[in-house]
């Protein structure tokens, strides 16, 4: 028997939200490595400062990724897993602004803003299919997220 039977979800609707589920996954894939070289590669006066909190940043967003990987499979689907296919569906594209502060730190908010969106679609998605597991676990990732954008900002000045 498949999954979508045992956990009480349709197939349709357990493949429409893997499928978002897989851009989801490739634009944390993306977002991660960007934060990875951000993390080698901060220069200056707040290397101190953002080395550590980059280092933090993609700890958290590898266990997502992982997260989001075991959600796919739950549902009954196949994660994607190259970044060739990554790359050709994410919104958030590869960073060659890596040693800047500033720069950086604006990066992470530009892909926490695209991360988001994601989420809040498949809210919509997920609610409408009665998939509570992973409608639960994107409000938890918002609710996460949104205070890490107040942070960035903040570390912004704005």
């Amino acid at each position: 028997m498949n999954n979508s039977k045992i956990i009480g979800l349709k197939e349709t609707d357990c493949a429409k939200i893997s499928e978002k589920l897989n851009v989801l996954l490739a634009n944390y894939s993306i977002f991660y490595q960007n934060t990875r070289g951000a993390h080698w590669n901060i220069k200056g006066n707040q290397f101190f400062t953002l080395h550590p909190k980059f280092e933090e940043l993609y700890d958290n967003l590898v266990l997502k990724i992982d997260e989001i990987a075991e959600r796919i499979l739950t549902l009954g689907a196949t994660p994607a897993h190259n970044y060739s296919d990554y790359l050709q569906v994410s919104t958030i594209k590869e960073s060659k602004e890596v040693s800047d502060a500033n720069k950086c730190v604006e990066n992470i908010l530009a892909s926490f803003k695209v991360i988001i969106d994601l989420q809040r679609d498949l809210l919509d998605t997920t609610d409408k299919a009665g998939d509570e597991g992973t409608n639960s676990q994107m409000s938890n990732y918002i609710t996460e997220q949104e205070k890490e954008v107040w942070m960035y900002n903040s570390y912004l000045g704005k």
